[in-house]
């Protein structure tokens, strides 16, 4: 009998239980992957493991994660950025894992509590309806309502869009701590059904933000063990299951997810939308109309007036009119606005809590515990974003988002922990658990994975570099606008539409044209409809009214397209074949220095005596300018070109370290 690293090996071998799968290609990168993740797993350590484009990583990390999972009756937790990957591993890479091995595997994919049906609750809102929606929130109501006869796994996000479902009809119908439970709902309701299924399965996978989320979860309760003493409990916990260890794939993005999940976050159009939901005075309707006081429907008035004037005020007190249009405005003084808002809310707070404890009706009472505690949850987090208690550790903003009725634009305060490292690195790398970081690009050019290492606490994890199996000198060519104006140069703005339009003539279309900022994307955009409409070429333009799936899907579609894309288009895209043979990058990818979160960050390492370009600013950017090119070769038959239109690339120092973080022996020629 092999041991486990040696079944393993034997698993990826040529001959090995894998190669009679459909189109399975023995690749020495993917059996090296795979027989580290393996040595990780027996030796109960953490490892950081970059596998280049075609290295086939889930695979990799799946067929030994099955096995010692079922072997040692452990759980697997898989955490992704992006919900492609999520399905891609849950309905394809998991049963093509597991029929290959010929093991029965329990898999199930988890998503937080508010994206489930709530079966209670929706027959609660339908009793309700004439007290909660007008007459189209009704019928959008008896929508769902037959959708959830035959509604799979429950998902909200799969109601079909062509039943106009609002976002208020769902928050009335999703799952909620106290009301959907397994004692009010039973095991079918879907989220008690997920639930289930995650405690059942061996493999569980969700995405980064709830990973963090359950994880910290499971800190509180592991303190609370501690506390009593309860060293048994204590032996069985894992990062947010019993016994589990985890792979965080698409591991370049953790860094910003856990500083986000670790802060604050108090937005008024959300706070806005759950005061009113319990009570509008203006249509008498709401979640707490027939149960309402005289008291309590005055407590909600004044929570909502408070709400309206504790934003109104942050609003002036932000400073926005010295912010020369940004979006975002840095909070540094704490008691920088009144807090009018946290002793209404307490107020609210307490009359809800009493009015629960005196309600004899079980399902009320826990519909009264959720309405308490998401009035906690604000209260909490006001306190927080007035008093920046944290303001050593952490960064705190405002920012502007969309439009209220009164044309004024909704606030939402936020706050991020600066360094995560040390968080992480006593979480994820120092907790005798094993905590796998895989993805395809975990190094920033010459400074290989030190820098990402560094940023995330895990400076001391054993570390695996695996290029990809492509042939890019014969798959890729490279062309760099050398003669371009700099960016920052008079006529780089007229001059650049016309570059993207010969680049796209080149390539007849086919392109995605990424952008580092939403203002160049439209000015673009406008510049180039015409011709784009006299080729002939499908033009999609992120910020036009379209999701981002649908862009994808319609650019898939449609042979010739040009999609004009921005942050979220440089990475967790894959668009294999003809539709898409060539990327122009039309600037290098630097995060803004005034963004409250990267000037906090560059602060930090200048507090300490380190360069904030050189050690956060340039890697960063490097980390995303490989995340860009890498969507053009997705596979063994793509060829295509890439255009860079940023002459940085020749004219300043730096640029030679985004060169190098090319993929090796790819042609370059300059214009």
């Amino acid at each position: 009998m092999p041991d486990f690293i040696e079944q393993v090996l034997q698993d990826f071998a040529p001959d090995g239980i894998l190669s009679g799968g459909k189109g399975y290609e023995f690749r020495p990168e993917q059996q090296k992957l795979a027989a580290a993740v393996a040595c990780a797993l027996e030796n109960e350590r953490p490892l950081l493991a970059e596998a280049g484009t075609g290295v086939g990583k889930s695979l990799a990390y799946l067929v030994p994660a099955i096995r010692f999972a079922l072997a040692h009756g452990r759980k697997a937790v898989i955490s992704t950025h992006t919900i492609n990957l999520q399905e891609q591993l849950f309905g394809k890479d998991i049963p093509t894992a597991a029929k290959a091995l010929e093991l029965p595997v329990r898999a199930a994919l988890l998503k937080g509590r508010s994206h489930y049906l709530c079966r209670t609750r929706l027959q609660r809102a339908v009793e309700q309806a004439k007290d909660l929606f007008n007459p189209e929130e009704v019928r959008q109501l008896r929508a769902v309502q037959e959708w959830a006869h035959d509604c799979g796994e429950g998902w909200l996000s799969s109601i079909p869009t062509g039943l106009g479902v609002s976002e208020k009809v769902k928050a009335q119908v999703c799952s909620e701590n106290y009301v959907c439970t397994l004692r009010n709902c039973g095991p079918n309701c879907p989220y008690q059904a997920a639930r289930r299924k995650a405690e059942e399965a061996e493999i569980v996978v969700l995405n980064h933000t709830l990973f963090f989320g359950l994880m910290s979860l499971a800190e509180e309760a592991r303190n609370q063990a501690l506390e009593a003493d309860e060293e048994e409990n204590l032996e069985s916990m894992g990062f947010i299951f019993p016994h589990d260890f985890v792979v965080l794939d698409e591991a370049h993005t953790i860094e910003n997810v856990a500083a986000h999940q670790f802060g604050t976050v108090l937005p008024e159009a959300e706070l806005r939308r759950d005061l009113w939901r319990l009570y509008n005075p203006r249509t008498r309707k709401g979640t707490l109309r027939h149960a309402a006081t005289p008291r309590l429907l005055q407590l909600i008035e004044e929570a909502q007036l408070a709400s309206d004037e504790f934003f109104d005020r942050a609003m002036l007190d932000a400073r926005f009119q010295n912010a020369e249009n940004r979006q975002e405005v840095r909070l540094r003084q704490p008691k920088w606005t009144e807090d009018v808002l946290t002793p209404a809310l307490c107020e609210l707070e307490r009359e809800v809590l009493s009015m629960a404890k005196s309600e004899e009706n079980e399902v009320t009472r826990a519909e009264l515990m959720d309405t308490a505690a998401r009035l906690l949850a604000y209260r909490t987090a006001a306190e927080d974003v007035v008093s920046l208690h944290n303001i050593g550790n952490a960064v705190y903003w405002a920012e502007k988002g969309g439009e209220r009725d009164d044309k004024r634009r909704f606030l939402t305060l936020r706050s991020a922990l600066v360094n995560v490292a040390p968080v992480l690195r006593e979480k994820l790398f120092e907790s005798g658990r094993t905590c796998i970081c895989t993805s395809a690009t975990l190094s920033a050019g010459d400074m290989g994975t030190a820098y990402f290492a560094g940023r995330v606490g895990a400076e001391s994890v054993d570390t695996i570099r695996i290029g990809s199996p492509f042939d890019f000198a014969h798959q890729m060519r490279v062309t760099i606008a050398r003669s371009m104006p700099l960016p920052n140069e008079e006529g780089y703005d007229e001059e650049l539409p016309t570059r993207i339009l010969h680049a796209l003539e080149s390539s007849d279309g086919h392109a995605f044209v990424l952008f580092t900022s939403y203002r160049t994307l439209r000015n673009v955009a406008e510049a180039l409809r015409t011709s784009c409409a006299e080729h002939g070429w499908q033009m999609l333009v992120q910020g036009d009214g379209i999701s981002r799936s649908d862009m994808l899907a319609l650019f898939r579609r449609k042979m010739g397209s040009v999609l004009f894309g921005t942050d979220s288009f440089w990475m967790g895209v894959d668009v294999p074949g003809d539709a898409l043979s060539h990327v122009i990058v039309t600037k290098l990818p630097f995060d803004s220095p005034s963004t409250p979160l990267v000037e906090a960050r560059s602060e930090d390492i200048q507090a300490r005596g380190g360069s904030p370009f050189t050690e956060y600013s340039m890697p960063e950017a490097i980390l995303k300018f490989r995340q860009g090119v890498g969507r053009l070769i997705r596979s063994k038959t793509d060829t295509g070109a890439v255009t860079l239109l940023d002459a940085r690339l020749c004219r300043k120092y730096y640029g030679r370290h985004f060169l190098r973080a090319l993929p090796p022996d790819v042609p370059c020629t300059y214009e």
